[in-house]
């Protein structure tokens, strides 16, 4: 059931958004007469988010961007594992690069399936594929094509898939992050060596004072101290790049926001002042109408009057013919 699950699922999660809900139930009611735990399935299938949507349109139609971006996060995973600076500064450019490029594409295959994606929604999408490249396990939820709502990475722990896929089996196995963030700042605080276990066995133990005191003695970095400073730094770099990157989308979001409001309170405005014109117009053809009411009026009465003086006037005529000299 499984299997013939993730197919229908496939199939719905490509569909234009509006289209989902009916299509579930009419999966739903399709797999009912045989299966009827499959229906119910198809039946809990949820909705997905405007910006899970959006990137399941990317990977439905333009798949090659998303595996772009997950072969990219691959590499600079084994980057940081080699902790090679030059590298990572190379590649965080690169990602910026294919993220606009992503988003573009996301835009545009959302349009093409009747549905505008607003400022907010591109940065959820933005965000949710630099999760892709931050750990394999987002980029195959990703790729799956059945995202059910945005993600997020913070460049060290996991990122969290809870409730993200409509079916997660169709995942496989989770793949295990690289623990390279970790891994570097324990090294930096061993001074870029890993922890040596003392003689009592337990792993940073106290030292004697002067122990201490040798090691205390300033010593000039080591190559390989100098290598990690540096991934350290092109990290650090990257880091902040991303998070200029992501206030310039939010105050470019924000300014959107601000321009859509003003052109609505300036049209709100117009269509008040036209409406006060209209009640204007209205409040004058009501008094032209009740003019025109009482004339006719008047009219028909005059007109009324009129007859009957003729009427009078023709039976005295009549009278007097038919009197005799």
């Amino acid at each position: 059931m499984v299997e013939v699950l993730e197919d229908v699922a496939r199939r719905l999660y490509a569909l234009p958004f509006d289209e989902f809900v009916p299509a579930r139930t009419a999966a739903a009611k399709d797999a009912a007469p045989s299966d009827r735990p499959l229906s119910q399935a198809i039946r809990e299938l949820p909705k997905p988010s405007v910006a899970a949507w959006a990137v399941n349109m990317l990977a439905h139609h333009r798949p090659e961007a998303v595996q772009q971006l997950s072969d990219l996060g691959r590499t600079m995973q084994d980057a940081q594992a080699s902790l090679d600076a030059a590298a990572l500064r190379e590649l965080a450019r690169e990602r910026r690069k294919l993220l606009g490029e992503a988003v573009a594409a996301a835009r545009l295959a959302a349009e093409g399936h009747g549905r505008k994606i607003s400022g907010p929604v591109a940065t959820e999408v933005e965000e949710t594929l630099r999760a892709a490249t931050a750990d394999p396990a987002a980029a195959a939820a990703v790729q799956s094509g059945m995202l059910l709502r945005g993600l997020s990475a913070d460049g060290v722990d996991q990122v969290d898939l809870s409730g993200a896929v409509a079916v997660p089996s169709a995942l496989g196995t989770r793949p295990v992050m690289p623990r390279t963030a970790r891994t570097a700042a324990g090294q930096a605080s061993t001074g870029g060596r890993p922890a040596q276990p003392h003689a009592s066995g337990q792993t940073g133990a106290p030292e004697k004072p002067r122990l201490q005191a040798v090691r205390q003695t300033p010593r000039p970095p080591s190559p390989s101290v100098l290598d990690k400073a540096l991934a350290a730094l092109a990290g650090a770099e990257m880091a902040a790049a991303e998070a200029a990157r992501e206030a310039e989308l939010r105050a470019e979001a924000q300014e959107e926001a601000s321009a859509a409001f003003e052109r609505l309170t300036a049209a709100m405005t117009e269509a008040r002042k036209r409406l006060q014109t209209l009640e204007v117009s209205l409040e004058a053809a009501r008094k032209e109408r009740d003019v025109a009411a009482a004339e006719a009026k008047q009219s028909a009465r005059a007109a009324e009057k009129s007859q009957r003086s003729a009427m009078l006037a023709k039976e005295r005529v009549l009278r007097l013919r038919n009197t005799p000299d």
